[in-house]
């Protein structure tokens, strides 16, 4: 997978450490280049039906451009609590205003290309969806049973993949 933190706003978000306790303001584009810690908010789109709200990233994405997802979601904004920051990302992301999110939990993820405390949600709605900011490029529901066929076919984030998909009812 590939990051691009040239392609990273200037914006301001916090640097954490592994507890997500924060230590300072960075611009994102340093946040990236330099991989810092970070918080972040993971929220799952499932149907009424149980299936998953699965999306390609646009291609200037910051971090893992045109990759698969199974969840929406980012970076927290200075001072953003977990559940005001999923409400804003299904807002910003997929156009969904006015829905209940329920919080599964929260871990941390590391890897070359990201260090990141995150909470995760789901929430069940059946759209109508917008990707109007651009940051999502084509989206499909998906099934339990074809998930693993999407998941060995196609590039994922692997944030999304090692934090959702473990705390998802398939219900």
């Amino acid at each position: 997978m590939v990051a691009h933190p040239e392609n990273s706003p200037q914006e301001l978000v916090e640097e954490v450490n592994s507890r997500g306790e924060v230590l300072r303001l960075v611009s994102r584009r340093e946040m990236r280049a330099n991989v810092l810690w970070h918080r972040a908010v993971f929220v799952a789109v499932q149907s009424e039906t149980g299936q998953i709200l699965v999306h390609r990233r646009a291609d200037t994405k910051d971090v893992w451009p045109g990759c698969w997802d199974v969840a929406v979601g980012g970076v927290l904004t200075p001072g953003e609590d977990w559940h005001s920051g999923a409400i804003r990302e299904l807002s910003e992301e997929l156009g969904i205003t006015g829905v209940q999110v329920e919080m599964l939990g929260t871990g941390v993820y590391v890897d070359r290309d990201v260090k990141l405390v995150a909470a995760v949600f789901v929430c069940r709605t059946e759209g109508p969806f917008t990707f109007s900011d651009g940051e999502i490029t084509e989206a499909h529901w998906v099934t339990k049973e074809e998930l693993p066929v999407w998941l060995g076919a196609k590039k994922f984030l692997p944030d999304s993949v090692a934090l959702v998909l473990p705390r998802l009812s398939w219900e």
